[in-house]
């Protein structure tokens, strides 16, 4: 966790300078600041910041892992990373619904927006229940 923490408090670290880099700029070039990219520059760096503390806290309270060690060796990290589904069509039914909901957004159809995140409920559902019913469960014998 401590190199996720030293990689989040760097961007934080450039955001902001950037930030204000971009506040003087905007300011000396046309004479008031332009507050977009400003603000959005600034928010940026504050999840940034937000990303550094949480990982921060968490170094402090695991056993460094082998890739937070110096003298840590690949080996160390070898081993089952998780379960990864070899063939689902529910993220596309994700995604497709994410579109449509993002469509209602776009026109302001507050009809399309309810389509959407109902048929992203469901479709979430399918895939984290995708392996505990029907033919794909897990731990049925054949």
């Amino acid at each position: 966790m401590k190199t996720e923490s030293h990689l989040f408090g760097i961007i934080t670290f450039f955001l902001y300078l950037f930030a204000a880099v971009y506040g003087w700029w905007t300011w000396y070039d046309g004479g008031q600041i332009e507050f977009i990219g400003f603000v959005a520059l600034i928010l940026a760096g504050t999840l940034c910041f937000m990303c550094w503390g949480f990982f921060a806290f968490v170094a402090r309270r695991l056993d460094p892992r082998p890739e937070d060690r110096p003298d840590g060796e690949i080996a160390e990290a070898a081993g089952e990373v998780g379960f990864f589904s070899p063939g689902s069509y529910w993220p596309f039914g994700i995604a497709a619904s994410a579109t449509i909901a993002g469509l209602g957004l776009v026109f302001w159809f507050w009809w399309l927006i309810a389509v959407g995140i109902i048929a992203v409920l469901i479709t979430s559902c399918g895939l984290l229940f995708e392996y505990y019913t029907g033919t794909r469960k897990v731990g049925v014998p054949e």
